[in-house]
């Protein structure tokens, strides 16, 4: 356990706001309009943004990851589809900002959890881990998030989770198995917001899924005729990224300073004020 700060020193409580995956323009365009009023209405301390999908869609690439930060985000993580721009590199060997899945093998460019040291707050880990149920083979995720865990909470009990995964029961359980021992653990990948925002018993905040930032007029940020096509044809199909019903998803977690025990959990799902 760290040791309790001097009173007064740090503030009750920390409130981290999550972004749910950035998708393309549209989701780049509702951070940079909606996170100032967000940061000021919640009085937010730390903002963490899944930007996997923040580049066409697809992957994310320096000049989108710079207009992220620009925006107000202070850590971004990513996931499944961390590789579709090939620059990512260069975000992942020179931006200390930038989080990959940590389960990946040994020897990838990258970090699979930063610590943000925020001006008057403890320091907050946040820490990304890939499911493998439906995905893309990694490292099993639940050893590793048990080995990062312990040695993140020699520096702070103020600890972030995204898992980047596909199947509900594999994002419970690693959250259930981390109970106590993080302060929140939020899903994303499946862009679908869930309703099951809780504090479990020993202290730690869950969402399956924070949902996606982006058109909600689409097949989860897509053109919806050519999913359809493709569900209907199984034929190649180009998926561009929607412009209907943009919204920014994700949660509120506020955090107890000393213990880093979740206090609260809220959904977020905040539209453009002109529904663009």
């Amino acid at each position: 356990m760290v040791a309790a700060p001097p009173p007064g020193d740090y503030p009750t409580a920390v409130k981290l706001l999550f972004i749910a995956d950035i998708v393309g323009q549209p989701g780049r365009r509702a951070v940079r309009e909606l996170l100032p009023k967000l940061r000021k209405q919640h009085g937010v301390n730390v903002v963490v943004a899944n930007g996997e999908n923040a580049a066409g869609g697809s992957g994310i690439t320096v000049n989108t990851a710079q207009e992220i930060f620009a925006a107000g985000v202070d850590i971004m993580t990513s996931g499944d589809h961390l590789w579709d721009q090939k620059e990512v590199t260069e975000l992942l060997e020179h931006e200390p900002r930038f989080v990959r899945p940590l389960n990946y093998p040994a020897g990838t460019p990258g970090q699979g959890s930063a610590i943000f040291e925020g001006e008057g707050l403890r320091p907050v880990a946040i820490l990304n881990l890939q499911g493998r149920t439906f995905m893309p083979p990694l490292d099993n995720p639940f050893p590793c998030a048990r080995a990062a865990v312990e040695r993140l909470r020699q520096q702070t009990n103020l600890i972030f989770v995204d898992f980047h995964a596909e199947a509900t029961s594999e994002k419970v359980a690693l959250a259930r198995m981390l109970d106590g021992r993080v302060s929140a653990v939020i899903g994303t990948h499946t862009h679908v917001q869930t309703a099951d925002e809780q504090i479990f018993p020993g202290g730690t905040a869950f969402l399956s899924d924070g949902g996606f930032t982006g058109p909600h007029e689409s097949v989860i940020g897509r053109e919806i005729e050519p999913v359809i096509q493709r569900f209907l044809t199984n034929m190649p199909q180009k998926f561009e990224v929607a412009r209907g019903r943009v919204f920014l998803q994700g949660a509120l977690v506020e955090m107890d300073d000393v213990t880093g025990r979740a206090v609260g959990i809220t959904r977020i799902s905040e539209p453009l004020p002109d529904n663009r």
